[in-house]
């Protein structure tokens, strides 16, 4: 689900759920927030970038899917699991850049607004279309 690779000083953080447009569930933020965490470690990383595998999406945002099975108490741990991911992108002591292919809406934009620098494809929509069902961005 998340790839890291390493290209000389910089770790490249994919994820990589592209038969739902790359979003978010529970296995897939615990795994990128622990990613996150080791890169901020490691001292031979001197950046992060973070993108989305294949062209259709960089991160499409919450698994809808996956979100209407939550209850209250499961559904709120997700979404403290979503900010850690983003917390650890604002603080990450290296510069974090946010490499946004296709889709970046809900929480894949609030990802990519976490990085220091994004750069986006002609092809990139970013959006929070939560807006729409009264729902606050995180």
């Amino acid at each position: 689900m998340i790839r890291v690779d390493r290209e000389d000083a910089v770790g490249v953080v994919t994820v990589d759920r592209q038969d739902a447009l790359n979003a978010l569930d529970v296995a897939t933020l615990t795994e990128l927030r622990d990613r996150l965490r080791e890169l901020a470690q490691d001292d031979g990383v001197r950046a992060v970038i973070l993108t989305g595998a294949g062209e259709k999406a960089f991160v499409a945002g919450a698994d809808i899917k996956y979100m209407s099975s939550l209850d209250v108490a499961q559904a709120k741990e997700w979404g403290a699991l979503g900010h850690e991911a983003g917390r650890l992108l604002e603080t990450m002591p290296k510069p974090t850049i946010a490499a946004v292919n296709g889709f970046a809406l809900g929480g894949g934009c609030e990802l990519a607004l976490a990085c220091d620098i994004r750069y986006a494809a002609a092809s990139a929509k970013l959006g929070q279309p939560e807006v729409n069902l009264g729902i606050i961005p995180g």
